[in-house]
């Protein structure tokens, strides 16, 4: 089917607006961690001794709720957020905007070419950072680290920019070799783990600077005690790569039925296969040691990030350098 010129250039209109507010967000991001701390602190102590008075059987009263010297008795007057907090909001504000933008141009880029948009490197790598953005949102809600979403944007703005730039593709109709259902499923399983994988990996990397801040805290000093607690960043890391593993195993068996349907074999160890079997095997050996050894800290967190780098190398080093029975493609 003819591609729509039209519907082609509103995607590429909205990538590339997609990435400007994400810069944006990142620097709304950037002032809350750079300036948010004390006030952070001083609510995370305002919560506390409200709950304590609360769990007491005392109201709760405007001097519990604000800390300062408020009279005893009458309604408690409304918190009032802190110039950083008001930043990290705004953020946040313009991160879902920037989602709304980002899912259009995937969404033109499908229509535009009457297929599914992950055809090629750029879109799967358009596809690759949205997921990782919407999972960073549902890990927001369900923890207190607003303040490190401009270490998650800051590798999709590169990602993004290098996809948009150099990786840029022309919409057009896939190769016959990839005009296959399996196209829509495998391609689809590896992009949204991948996507998934790349929020533990960020945790793994905070929480090793943490760490090291913790033991040296001169080396860190301006940076470290910005971060939460280990056990969040550690809880952060083991959940969503709990969940993006089985996502990412269904991806290789599917891709290994693929390949029997389209080279006559599961396997052959091209360079593809071969480097997705490692980080499966890095993935499981990670999940396997925090079930069985109850592996925590250092040296889960090194797994991790070793199964991020072998992930990141898999996407670029693997598609662009080497040559393989994927290197046609270009996706992953």
């Amino acid at each position: 089917m003819p591609v729509n010129e039209t519907l082609s250039q509103y995607s590429d209109w909205s990538y590339t607006t997609a990435v400007a507010v994400y810069v944006l967000a990142m620097i709304f991001f950037l002032v809350e961690q750079s300036f948010g701390r004390q006030g952070r602190q001083a609510a995370a102590k305002t919560r506390q001794s409200s709950k304590e008075l609360v769990g007491a059987g005392g109201p709760a009263t405007a001097a519990t709720v604000t800390g300062g010297d408020a009279p005893l008795t009458g309604p408690a007057r409304p918190v009032r957020r802190t110039k950083a907090e008001r930043m990290g909001r705004t953020g946040v504000a313009l991160t879902l905007l920037a989602v709304a933008l980002h899912l259009a141009s995937i969404l033109l880029r499908g229509f535009a070419t009457s297929r599914v948009p992950w055809g090629n490197m750029y879109e799967y790598i358009m596809v690759i950072c949205f997921v990782t953005v919407v999972t960073w949102l549902v890990v927001m809600r369900k923890s207190p680290v607003r303040h490190l979403s401009a270490f998650v944007l800051l590798p999709i703005v590169i990602l993004m920019f290098v996809g948009g730039t150099m990786l840029y593709a022309v919409a057009a109709p896939v190769q016959p070799a990839l005009q296959s259902y399996w196209l829509v499923i495998h391609v689809a399983a590896a992009a949204a783990s991948s996507g998934v994988f790349l929020v533990p990996g960020v945790a793994s990397i905070l929480w090793l600077i943490k760490a090291r801040n913790e033991k040296n805290p001169a080396k860190f000093a301006k940076f470290g005690p910005r971060l939460p607690g280990l056990d969040v960043l550690d809880r952060i890391a083991y959940r969503t790569t709990v969940f993006a593993f089985p996502v990412f195993t269904f991806g290789v068996l599917c891709g290994a039925v693929w390949a029997e349907a389209a080279w006559g074999r599961f396997w052959g160890w091209d360079p593809k296969e071969t480097v997705a079997f490692i980080a499966w095997v890095i993935y499981a050996a990670y999940l396997h040691s925090r079930a069985t050894a109850g592996w925590r800290g250092t040296r889960a967190a090194v797994i991790n990030v070793v199964g991020f780098v072998a992930t990141v190398f898999n996407l670029f080093f693997v598609n662009l350098v080497t040559t393989g029975l994927h290197s046609y493609a270009g996706v992953g």
